[in-house]
């Protein structure tokens, strides 16, 4: 059976925490801080409370420099992490002020952290979304964009009419985002961080130059040039760069200045098929952030204090306290990363990319393969599993013998492509023939995996779990792979939960 072709999405990004832009940000404000005491005190404060949502206290200051810690504010997000209360954050990243659309957000993610197991699970969040904006914007109409507008909101005054009283100020665009983003995934916030990539260059620069890992050339005729247009935007997607013109990077190691890692992450039309793809480019941006931080974590960059105030100052924004984030950036150092688990909402899962969500006529969209958005809600409920569940890595193959109608991509390998970020064993999925009215996990492992058995059942909706061999299999004869392991298949039922049908 071939297996599945790459699809190719603009909307696969994972990054570590311990490793993320945002990390490489606190990492460099908490340096920042340290460094305070070679610097002018009331320009420390200045900029702690430019970019945070407090200050730095002299116990913050202190705990860094290894006073005792004080019991933190039951607000807190340190109060928290001590006592192993889950954690909500979203992160988002905006062009800022050389773009057209300054503040319409690039990319968005969901960071949330559970304390008492060390699990983190990052859900990235696509620009293209199409949703109702949680603001009236006037006359008593109902207001739907792509949610990368909802920073807009309050970050521009005047770009949507009438905002409500919570998406004005200096938080406005991060709490309107956090509002639309939650709206989709159900998550509750505490807090937000945004970014924009004047900040990400400067502090590129500010850190003296990062040393990149090229594994193979990069050339891209398109890439913005943050004006009115794409760099020599005459020459056609695909086509080789002529010399001189676009961007273009050899393979190998060596140094980069801010705006050359931008160029470097941002790249989206390479002529290389390789360094084109969503792949190719989540992997470049994990590299980028990765030598961002193994820079700001260096002990030399405590000499770099005034040059990250000024790359940071003007160009990042978050509602975290310096407490908070010196708490954030201490207990990621201790993250497991093997219970780091990246996930995406893409058009190879639940979303689709057809025109069924009411989009203006014209506009490319992403929408909910279920509108209500329970499917989503549900997904991302139940991202933070056992860790048994991914040490085992139990064969998975997902059936479907239903009929999509509407839907170009196979229920089956929407399924499958879910469940890719849990570390199962998945087989190629397929589609059987006969009707199945309920949803049933059979199970030829004799039962050598409970932990997975009863997370997949929690995962489709409280699935039965049938022992199954050889001798005795699934009612539907099917060829599949996964005689070792659990083969599910999808009935009626599931189908019409996921795509929210009333029969």
């Amino acid at each position: 059976m071939a297996r599945l072709k790459a699809r190719r999405s603009r909307y696969r990004l994972s990054n570590r925490l311990t490793s993320g832009a945002p990390a490489a940000i606190i990492a460099a404000l908490v340096l920042v801080a340290i460094g305070g005491a070679s610097l002018a005190a009331g320009r420390v404060l200045n900029f702690m409370t430019t970019v945070t949502g407090g200050g730095v206290s002299a116990g913050s200051l202190g705990r860094i420099l290894g006073a005792p810690e004080a019991e933190p504010d039951p607000s807190s997000l340190a109060y928290k992490l001590k006592h192993k209360q889950k954690i909500n954050l979203l992160f988002v990243g905006y062009g800022g002020a050389e773009n057209d659309a300054p503040y319409l957000t690039d990319s968005i993610m969901v960071v949330s952290i559970d304390p008492a197991s060390g699990a983190v699970t990052e859900t990235s969040v696509p620009r293209d979304l199409w949703v109702k904006m949680p603001v009236n914007p006037g006359l008593g109409t109902t207001w739907s964009e792509k949610i990368n507008a909802a920073y807009e909101i309050g970050a521009q005054p005047g770009a949507v009419l009438n905002p409500a009283a919570n998406f004005t100020g200096r938080d406005g665009g991060g709490h309107a985002s956090e509002a639309a983003v939650s709206k989709v995934t159900g998550v509750k916030f505490d807090r937000y961080f945004g970014v924009d990539f004047k900040a990400f260059r400067d502090v590129v620069d500010a850190l003296g130059g990062i040393t990149v890992h090229m594994d193979g050339p990069l050339d891209d005729c398109h890439f913005p040039d943050y004006h009115d247009g794409y760099v020599n935007h005459g020459v056609p997607v695909g086509y080789a760069c002529p010399p001189g013109a676009g961007i273009h990077f050899k393979g190998g190691d060596y140094t980069v200045t801010g705006d050359q890692a931008l160029q470097i992450a941002r790249s989206r039309e390479a002529s290389e098929e390789a360094q084109a793809t969503d792949f190719g480019r989540a992997r470049r941006q994990q590299m980028i952030i990765s030598a961002i931080r193994r820079q700001a974590t260096g002990f030399s960059v405590l000499t770099k204090g005034p040059q990250l105030m000024s790359a940071l100052e003007k160009n990042f924004r978050t509602d975290v306290s310096f407490d908070d984030m010196v708490a954030l950036y201490k207990w990621g150092k201790g993250i497991d990363e093997k219970n780091i688990l990246h996930f995406a909402l893409t058009n190879s899962n639940l979303l689709t990319d057809q025109d069924q969500c009411g989009q203006t006529a014209g506009t490319y969209a992403l929408c909910a393969e279920d509108p209500s958005y329970r499917m989503i809600q549900n997904y991302i409920a139940n991202e933070q599993v056992a860790p048994a569940v991914l040490t085992a890595k139990a064969p998975v193959q997902v059936v479907w013998s239903g009929n999509s109608g509407f839907d170009p991509v196979p229920l089956s390998d929407r399924v499958t492509d879910a469940l890719k970020p849990f570390n199962l064993t998945l087989a190629d999925p397929v589609r059987a023939s006969g009707r199945v009215d309920k949803t049933v996990i059979y199970d030829y492992s004799n039962g050598q995996y409970p932990e997975t058995a009863q997370f997949l059942s929690q995962f489709l909706g409280g699935a039965d779990v049938v022992v199954a061999t050889l001798a005795t299999p699934a009612p539907i004869k099917v060829k599949t792979l996964s005689t070792s392991g659990f083969v599910i298949f999808l009935g009626h039922d599931y189908g019409i939960r996921w795509y929210n049908l009333a029969s």
